[in-house]
Order: structure tokens, then sequence, then C-alpha cells
């Protein structure tokens, strides 16, 4: 049995879910998302909460259970708080700055890298070494980050490049004589 399928999804105030055969719409003061479970399951809104409950017994509908329940909980979490990825810019001479919708990243490269921000998503720089992507879908915001994070990824001797600011980065040593 799902562990996780089996708690229910509770919505707070300010935010709520209308089900329309296997389609979940949440609104929610950072904006409106929608999921469709496969027919594996069955989405119920009753007294301020959200159930997933699987039909059958088959080894697809116990995967897509708490999977499903998992996907609901992350649109109430984005709708409400929103979520948030970090990057930090290692390495002299690299600097980040946002200019309208486009981020202009400094990477060593013979030219600047113009990084057009998506809909849906918020990218700020506070500092010239950091970058802040935001918004209420986590898989954009994960891919914006991603995408980020190509042009420059950190390389392992003297960890210059772009990386998450929780990430670890495996340092190796150079060339001996």
């Amino acid at each position: 049995m799902s562990r996780i399928g089996k708690r229910p999804v509770d919505l707070p105030s300010g935010v709520s879910a209308s089900v329309s055969g296997q389609t979940i719409e949440v609104k929610g003061p950072k904006g409106t998302r929608t999921f469709t479970a496969t027919d594996d399951v069955t989405l119920k809104v009753e007294d301020n909460s959200v159930s997933v409950t699987p039909r059958g017994t088959s080894k697809r509908a116990r995967q897509q259970w708490g999977m499903s329940r998992t996907m609901v909980a992350n649109l109430v979490h984005g709708v409400t708080d929103g979520f948030k990825k970090e990057l930090e810019i290692t390495g002299v001479g690299y600097r980040a700055q946002m200019q309208g919708n486009t981020l202009k990243l400094a990477l060593g490269y013979s030219h600047d890298v113009n990084f057009q921000v998506p809909e849906g998503v918020t990218v700020t720089a506070p500092k010239q070494t950091e970058i802040v992507v935001e918004g209420a879908d986590q898989q954009l915001v994960g891919q914006v980050a991603a995408n980020i994070r190509e042009w420059r990824p950190p390389e392992p001797y003297k960890g210059k490049g772009i990386r998450y600011k929780d990430e670890y980065i495996f340092r190796k040593e150079g060339k001996k004589k």
C-alpha cells in the first residue's frame, strides 16, 4: 500500500480545487495549475482537502496512486508558495544581470550569452554572481535553472562555472610534476 497516497492533500485558505473527469485544477494566489491523472486513480475534493484513491489493485494503479498524490501536492505548493532554484556563478569575470526579459551572462566566451526567460518563470539576479529562478510550475523552474547551468557547468579542478546553491562539486587534484 502507498503510504504517500493514503494521506489527503490539505488545501490552505485562499486555494480552491475543482475536479472534472481526470483533470484537477488548483487556483491560488500565484496562479492556476492543472494536472491530468491517469485512469488508474480517482480524484476527489471533499471538505477542504483532495484525496487520491486507486481503481483496483494492479501494480500500475498502485504506482500511479502515490505519484498522482505527489503531483497534486506540488500543484498546491506551487500556487501558494511557488518553487525556487538558486544558482551561484564562480569564476573570474563571470557575471549575470537582467535586462528586461533577458538574462545576460558573461561566462568567459567571446560574446555574452543572452538567455530569454520563458513565460511563467521569473528570473532575478540580486548580485552579479547569483541567479534566482522562481515560479509556480516545479518542472518549468527546474528546467530553466538546468538550461542556465548548461551554459557553463562547474568544472572539477577550480570549480568555475554555474552551480546550484546547495550543489557539491567533487574537486580533483591537478597534474603532478
